[in-house]
């Protein structure tokens, strides 16, 4: 080669060996790196693992959304291949098919993991950088009127909805506690003292604890949800007993103990695990119709637009707003959450109390009509 074709040759490898690297190798380096480089799917479950699960509440319905929503079109592609386009096309196709506000879940995951990867040295870049979210966010305003609560409370005996026994009363708890889904779901015996619920600081939102006041249709439901979860139980263990050919009278005696468990069972496990917070959405979901309205006999609605009805009847029956925050569990902000320790468990009974009897009032005028 020539003089210059030599220099312009050392000039390139010169830059390689002065940026760190063995210009002798840098192909074959290259070619190592591209390999070791995670798989989508693979990214995802580290970010699942180390960020999601300590950080999340909700990691659970991130994985489910990931497994279903990305891995079937991305799982196996590197994640450092992804690109900006790929993002677009794979939001646009869940709009498309009419799925808008799922579409912008999957974007707040995504966009978390790839920015999550980026913190972490694992990605150079993310490819949402600059990807908006692919429909308009609505405003979360849905309360149900006293009509649509007739409707919704009588439907849940209708044997033909789409929806176990354990969601329709967590459904009812809800509308009645005005508490979490989430937080609702995973109630356990262990947490009720009486009229007394305690959330503990690891399950609520604000990772502190909260009391709510159990009414007496509160109390009521509980009461129903344990009997359906002894049976249930019973049968499991019946079922469980004939396998292995047990004794089912040991098994009867064993069941009938007092239960210590999951108000609200997940009944497609045979250990000990609560419904998901999922499941109320996905059970909602099923009973919905194209029109926009539900086998219930109302518009669509969501799990948190029962918390959101319950504190928008307090409001109207005239409870101070820090009384319904301290309801709902809201953190206190500014400097009131300093100075302002107070609990109000008796304003937050007498709210509850009156809540009740209003509801109870709203179910009683369909006998009526």
């Amino acid at each position: 080669m020539s003089l210059a074709e030599a220099s312009r040759e050392f000039e390139k490898h010169w830059q390689v060996f002065a940026a760190g690297n063995n210009p002798a190798t840098v192909e074959e380096d290259k070619k190592i790196e591209l390999e070791a480089a995670p798989t989508v799917k693979k990214l995802a479950e580290e970010y699942i693992e180390r960020h999601a699960m300590a950080n999340k509440k909700s990691w659970l319905e991130d994985q489910r959304i990931l497994e279903k929503e990305v891995y079937p079109s991305w799982g196996k592609k590197k994640a450092q291949d992804i690109t900006k386009r790929q993002v677009n096309d794979l939001l646009d196709k869940v709009v498309d098919r009419g799925s808008p506000q799922t579409a912008n879940n999957i974007f707040k995951i995504i966009r978390k993991m790839f920015n999550w990867a980026v913190e972490k040295d694992r990605l150079k870049i993310s490819p949402c950088l600059g990807v908006k979210a692919p429909a308009s966010i609505t405003a979360k305003d849905r309360a149900l009127n006293t009509a649509e609560i007739k409707a919704f409370w009588h439907s849940l005996v209708n044997p033909n909805i789409s929806m176990t026994v354990e969601v329709r009363q967590a459904l009812k708890l809800i509308l009645l506690t005005a508490q979490r889904p989430g937080e609702v779901a995973g109630l356990h015996t262990r947490e009720i003292d009486g009229d007394w619920w305690t959330i503990p600081a690891e399950r609520s939102k604000n990772k502190k604890a909260h009391r709510v006041y159990l009414s007496p249709l509160a109390l009521e439901i509980i009461a129903e949800a344990i009997t359906e979860a002894v049976a249930a139980k019973e049968r499991a263990e019946i079922r469980k007993a004939r396998e292995v050919d047990q004794d089912l009278k040991a098994v009867t005696k064993q069941t009938n103990k007092e239960y210590s468990g999951y108000i609200f069972p997940c009944p497609h496990y045979s250990k000990d695990k609560s419904i998901e917070r999922h499941a109320l959405s996905k059970a909602l979901k099923r009973n919905e119709s194209e029109d926009g309205s539900t086998t219930l006999g109302i518009t669509s609605f969501t799990p948190h637009d029962l918390r959101r009805t319950a504190a928008t009847f307090m409001a109207e029956s005239g409870e101070l707003d820090e009384v319904i925050d301290a309801v709902l569990n809201h953190s206190k902000q500014g400097i009131i959450k300093v100075y302002n320790l107070y609990r109000y468990d008796k304003e937050k009974q007498n709210a509850l109390e009156s809540w009740e009897r209003k509801l109870l009032s709203i179910i009683a005028e369909k006998q009526n009509e």
